[in-house]
């Protein structure tokens, strides 16, 4: 049992076999092209998109309609640096954390 392990495991007691710097080259490869693929369908659009939803909040100016991320429709009536102030039904105003804009309704 264990002569048939050592028989696979190759030269010298376990050590890989022959190749040296080529064979290290080789087995980089695929590491790099996981991470180019991984960036340019993963990392890359999350970071524009965290981009533009930044720059949608430094626009956010009082009358604005908005959409919250839980779905609430509003008008902008006030602005703080963190808290935005909505008007959800006449009379009705609600503060909520800027952050959870999710988007600016086009009229």
């Amino acid at each position: 049992m264990f002569g048939l392990a050592f028989a696979m495991a190759g030269p010298a007691g376990g050590a890989p076999a022959g190749g040296g710097m080529m064979a290290q080259f080789q087995g980089l490869i695929p590491l790099v092209f996981m991470f180019a693929i991984f960036y340019f369908l993963l990392i890359r659009p999350q970071q524009k998109k965290a981009k533009d939803h930044r720059a949608l909040l430094e626009a956010l100016k009082k009358g604005d309609q908005v959409v919250t991320a839980g779905g609430m429709h509003g008008k902008v009536t006030a602005l703080d640096d963190q808290v935005v102030t909505l008007e959800i039904a006449p009379g009705v105003n609600v503060r909520i954390n800027k952050g959870y804009i999710a988007s600016v309704k086009q009229d």
